[in-house]
């Protein structure tokens, strides 16, 4: 079939090599003139792995290629799929839908058959009716063009195959020829087993934003537990532990630390949020207000606890972040929970330095005021305390040892609960993690957690800031 699909980033880019790679003839759209000639050119414009793999042979195979033009792809496409970028609104918690609207008017009165417009982009309910009045007032005469709902479930990291082998299919279409259409799209996919779910549009943009919302949920409530476990001396993996072992809870996503971040799961449950209140069903939803504020707290709490290990002080003192995306296998940055405790840190007085294995660069330019670099043993050196904040492999397989020979002093906050806490104290690392107990020194888990609730509810470093104005201070205006 002919495919277009229009925008090009995380998920465009792999949807359209993918779709080619499955025997289509797709034609990618963007703005980004420098985006369409990296892409042609073969070199993926972000880092995904396996991507570049895919790309590869798909050009090689004639079946993909790109251009900047609506009305190109107006005349190529059958399909039209729509994956341009839905922020948070300036100033809102809002989607905000500008550049979806702006493909529909750049396209559709270009379009010179009938045609299906799908929409891949996390919107809100309600999306699918509205574009399709927009439509109708800007088709031309006998042209029909449908829209449908088929939501993205890509985790950065592993997008291609969540696209090759996506553990289910949705597809929101109000006609039987759409579903029909969409049947053929991904008939490799059907034939293999994956369950294909059709629905009304309305069901299918609520899918992705409700299995967002749980998500979020699930991650910010073993989060509230760890605090809990700070106060009671308590250890939140061991609770996370026999948690997962009930199945109608599971372990995934019950790993307690710095908190969830990136282009999707945190504006997505405040548009959500915003969505409910304007369907007048705010409430129903509001526990979501909630699970952010847990999540931004996490953060705030890891920057405490730095604090309170090198004495309440942070002026001057060096520190080592490892990690700046905000997962691992990427190289996204936005909304990066490390970059927030980073640039915290740096606010507040201390000598930052961050290592990233694929996100140096994109830190650099998102925070040019710290110091990032792609070598572990440069960036450690003479580090007076390490923050392993990105759960790359390449951190979980560190040798303890060898790093303590570069630092000043061996100490280590592990903000996502994922290194070898033992192996590390064995090494002379002193070691500390959020909802996990403090070593023997004296100091029993219930008052270091207690020391720790002071610390945070404590006036910054600097001058002239009370507890709460301090913390917002040195905690970065999140940008989505």
């Amino acid at each position: 079939m002919r495919l277009t699909v229009i925008g090009t980033g995380y998920l465009g880019a792999v949807h359209a090599a993918c779709m080619a790679a499955i025997g289509h003839d797709v034609l990618g759209i963007d703005v980004d003139i420098k985006k369409i000639k990296a892409l042609t050119e073969g070199r993926p414009p972000f880092y995904e792995p396996g991507f570049d793999d895919v790309l590869t042979k798909a050009l090689a195979s004639g079946c993909l290629r790109f251009t900047a033009s609506l009305r190109e792809a107006a005349a190529h496409g059958e399909v039209h799929f729509i994956c341009v970028g839905t922020p948070q609104r300036a100033g809102s918690q809002a989607a905000d839908m500008r550049y979806v609207d702006a493909v529909v008017d750049g396209l559709v009165p270009h379009l010179p058959a009938p045609c299906l417009l799908v929409g891949k982009s996390t919107v809100p309910v309600g999306t699918t009716a509205r574009l399709t009045t927009r439509i109708a007032r800007l088709a031309s005469a006998g042209v029909r063009a449908e829209v449908a709902w088929n939501p993205e479930f890509l985790r950065e990291g592993f997008a291609v195959e969540d696209t090759l082998r996506p553990d289910r299919l949705v597809a929101g279409v109000t006609s039987p020829e759409a579903d029909e259409t969409l049947r053929r799209v991904y008939a490799p996919m059907l034939e293999a087993g994956v369950p294909y779910i059709s629905t009304d549009p309305n069901t299918a943009e609520l899918v992705k934003v409700a299995a967002n919302s749980f998500l979020a949920t699930k991650i910010s409530f073993i989060n509230a537990m760890a605090e809990v476990c700070d106060a009671a001396g308590a250890d939140v993996t061991t609770l996370a532990d026999a948690l997962g072992h009930d199945t109608r809870i599971g372990r995934r996503f019950l790993n307690a630390g710095l908190g969830f971040g990136g282009g999707c799961l945190p504006k997505d449950i405040r548009a959500f949020n915003a969505r409910a209140q304007e369907l007048g069903v705010g409430p129903a939803v509001a526990f979501l207000q909630h699970v952010d504020e847990i999540n931004e707290r996490q953060r705030a709490r890891t920057v405490a606890l730095t604090r309170q290990m090198v004495g309440g002080d942070l002026t001057g003192r060096r520190m080592t972040v490892l990690g700046a995306t905000f997962k691992p296998n990427s190289d996204d940055v936005r909304d990066s929970p490390a970059l927030a405790v980073a640039t915290a840190l740096h606010r507040q007085g201390a000598d930052v330095r961050i290592h990233d294995p694929e996100g140096a660069a994109n830190a650099r330019l998102a925070h040019p005021e710290l110091r990032c670099g792609s070598d572990l043993l440069t960036a450690c050196q003479g580090a007076e305390l390490v923050l392993h904040l990105t759960e790359w492999v390449q951190y979980r397989e560190l040798d303890p040892v060898k790093l303590a020979r570069v630092v000043r002093e061996p100490v280590l906050i592990d903000g996502r609960n994922a290194l070898p806490l033992d192996d590390w104290r064995a090494a002379g690392w002193t070691v500390r993690a959020l909802g996990r107990p403090a070593p023997s020194d004296g100091t029993s888990a219930a008052q270091a957690g207690r020391l720790l609730r002071a610390t945070i509810a404590s006036p910054a470093a600097k001058p002239g800031g009370g507890p709460t104005a301090a913390m917002a201070q040195a905690l970065p205006t999140r940008t989505s």
